[in-house]
């Protein structure tokens, strides 16, 4: 792809908290091998698609920063320590200020970026003005899903409109996840190149039967 060109810039924002261990955090390991794998043999995602994992435990921390999908590099993903939520956006935001490309006169910046949140708890971290900063500056397309019972969706509501359930933390349901993550970003991908308004509404496939969007 030439310097000049418009990315699609991709955030995972992954909950690694002590509550994930064992096969959740598995499911999610494999669930980010398969989405770059799915993304990689998809030429218009494989074109404008750069992905960045960000994970959150007793801290946030941006494991891989925004790289092209060939030289994307698999993370080490532990799940330790409690839910520092509010750390991982306000890392959201710096990384969304400092790695995406704005639109100067001479030249378009990046698509608005997609971000895509999972945790499983409450947040046990001060996360209100971290969100509320993120959902006024509309910075990015942030779609949240809460996973298992532990989680509150109406938490994640005060970060975007577009929050979705899981409602257990089974490999099959994070996998699920992970694809209709894949589908969303090809759809997007599709989508940008065929001239839509830098502002337009994001449009999304619909979720597999595991996911529920919470109205």
């Amino acid at each position: 792809m030439s310097e000049g060109g418009r990315r699609l810039p991709v955030y995972l924002l992954l909950d690694c908290s002590g509550s994930m261990s064992g096969d959740p955090i598995e499911a999610v390991r494999q669930g980010v091998r398969m989405l770059v794998s799915d993304l990689r043999g998809n030429p218009q995602a494989l074109e404008t698609a750069f992905l960045s994992v960000i994970t959150f435990g007793s801290s946030a921390q941006q494991v891989c920063p925004l790289t092209e999908l060939m030289s994307f590099q698999e993370p080490n993903l532990e799940a330790s320590g409690s839910t520092s939520l509010g750390e991982a956006l306000k890392l959201l935001e710096r990384c969304l200020d400092n790695e995406v490309r704005k639109s100067s006169p001479t030249q378009k910046g990046d698509w608005k970026p997609l971000v895509f949140l999972m945790t499983d708890g409450q947040p046990t971290d001060n996360w209100e003005m971290a969100a509320d900063s993120l959902k006024q500056r509309k910075l990015s397309n942030i779609i949240a899903c809460a996973a298992g019972s532990g989680a509150d969706a109406q938490i994640l509501k005060r970060i975007t409109e577009i929050v979705v359930e899981i409602h257990n933390l089974q490999p099959d349901s994070l996998k699920a996840f992970f694809k209709w993550v894949s589908s969303s970003i090809k759809t997007t991908s599709q989508s940008v190149t065929q001239v839509v308004a830098d502002g337009a509404p994001i449009n999304l496939p619909p979720p597999p039967p595991q996911i529920q969007i919470v109205p």
